[in-house]
């Protein structure tokens, strides 16, 4: 769209308000509101500055001025809003003119550009699917003489016994979410409404169902496009899954482990190269019908998942999901078909086209940015050096890995047990991050900082509730 056209839209749809959106390091978005008719041709082309120093991950207070710039076809009428706002989401300058380095989605767009600069493909297409819960009650606290939190489901397997006046039970047992009908499934016309919000935003919706776990997981897949419009779809499905949940008073959560003894919620991210319309991962009769580009690629992907878990399982919580029994693919190695390996190929595809890989590890708790353009980097340094899985220990394994002998899985890498442990890998592996000035020394090093001294250190300062359990009478 241009100007005049973002415009003449505002004009045919009435909008009274314009809502600029970015988003912070850590891939929570912030916005600021302008008059529409305050809006002009030049308001669109030179963006709105903002102060730097109140968004976490961008500047320091003494050089804050910065400026956000809207992606004209990113716009669209926010459908939550009492008054007609128009939304734009904008990328990040410098009063200069120049784009920020920081600035996530300025990553992504990079990792595009170096790979059609290395000539391998034209595009990298991104298909994440996206677990979420949707809760009835959230309260929690966390002071200096006590700690705590509680969540809450009508679907909650813990609330059979509950006086619900009267408590009309088909409640969903832990790992008995997948796929039940209503009366079980209470949830269908609140994700067929986020559904149609989706759609009426541009997304194309794929299907919707209830997940594995109690207490109200679902999951929405919207149709793969390319890294940083996969991106920018990301934030725009956050935002309306977390407007219509509380539209019908109830709190949408990515969290990854919110429930104890029950599966978390993860990203699987299905990738693949193409040139042009050619599928550069497809290889008919070879294992999984994936070509020796796609192993390289997996490869990468293997080989520098203990640093890439920094960003793409980027809390303390997603390592509460990172363990064996839940479905959780922990084991670093490949596989057709088989949800217990971190790299999985789908085999169920139909077409060329279609072939890909999942990487399984991802959760939603990530910034979409910053995650796929770490994966692709990986890919990319996979390919680059022709790095083959099965040489480096990674698979294929086609055996349900959960089940293997305590020798075979000796055999077996796994994900990091911590995020302070893929935050030591990304320090000691980002070399691949840097190739073609995608992500800086700068950034890698603001981020372990940011996440270390927001997230990790506060956590280990604090008693765990469960401590009490565990050590009060010693």
């Amino acid at each position: 769209m241009t100007p005049r056209e973002v415009l003449d839209f505002m004009q045919k749809n009435h909008v009274v308000m314009v809502d600029f959106r970015l988003v912070d390091v850590p891939g929570r978005q912030h916005h600021v509101t302008i008059p529409a008719v305050e809006i002009e041709e030049e308001t669109l082309v030179n963006g709105i500055a903002f102060d730097g120093s109140s968004i976490q991950g961008f500047r320091s207070i003494e050089d804050s001025d910065m400026v956000m710039k809207p992606i004209l076809e990113s716009a669209f009428v926010d459908p939550f809003l009492a008054v007609p706002t128009l939304a734009l989401a904008c990328q990040v300058y410098e009063p200069n003119g120049t784009r920020y380095d920081r600035d996530p989605r300025y990553i992504a767009e990079k990792a595009e550009a170096y790979l059609q600069k290395l000539g391998i493909a034209t595009h990298a297409n991104f298909g994440p699917e996206l677990e979420f819960f949707l809760f009835d009650d959230v309260r929690f606290d966390s002071t200096s003489q006590g700690s705590f939190y509680s969540i809450d489901s009508e679907e909650a397997m813990w609330n059979t016994g509950r006086a619900e006046g009267p408590n009309l039970a088909y409640k969903v047992k832990n790992k008995g979410g997948y796929f039940p009908v209503p009366p079980v499934d209470t949830q269908q016309d609140i994700r067929t409404e986020i559904v149609l919000e989706l759609m009426k935003a541009g997304l194309r919706v794929e299907r919707h169902h209830h997940e594995v776990a109690t207490a109200g997981q679902a999951e929405i897949n919207f149709r793969f496009s390319t890294l940083t419009k996969t991106g920018d779809n990301v934030m725009l499905y956050k935002y309306i899954v977390r407007q219509v949940a509380r539209k019908h008073g109830k709190v949408a959560t990515f969290m990854p482990k919110p429930v104890f003894g029950d599966n978390g919620s993860g990203m699987h991210v299905h990738q693949s190269l193409f040139d042009g319309d050619t599928p550069l991962f497809y290889e008919e009769g070879g294992y999984g019908n994936v070509s020796d580009l796609a192993k390289h690629y997996i490869a990468g992907i293997l080989s520098h998942a203990p640093a890439l878990l920094a960003f793409s399982n980027p809390s303390t919580n997603s390592y509460k999901r990172l363990v064996p029994g839940y479905e959780a693919p922990v084991n670093l190695v490949f596989s057709k078909g088989n949800r217990s390996a971190a790299v999985r190929l789908p085999i169920a595809s139909v077409s060329p086209k279609a072939v890909r890989i999942e990487f399984r590890t991802p959760d939603a708790a990530s910034n979409p940015y910053l995650a796929f353009a770490a994966m692709l980097m990986a890919g990319l340094d996979g390919i680059r050096r022709k790095l083959d899985p099965t040489e480096l220990g990674f698979g294929p394994v086609d055996k349900n890995i959960y089940e293997l002998s305590d020798a075979e899985k000796a055999q077996i890498q796994s994900v990091p047990g911590s995020f302070e442990e893929s935050l030591m890998a990304l320090e000691n592996d980002h070399e691949f991050l840097l190739e073609g000035g995608v992500f800086s020394k700068d950034f890698i090093h603001n981020w372990v900082h940011l996440k270390k001294a927001t997230e990790i250190q506060p956590m280990n300062l604090r008693p765990h509730p469960y401590e009490f359990n565990l050590y009060l009478d010693l």
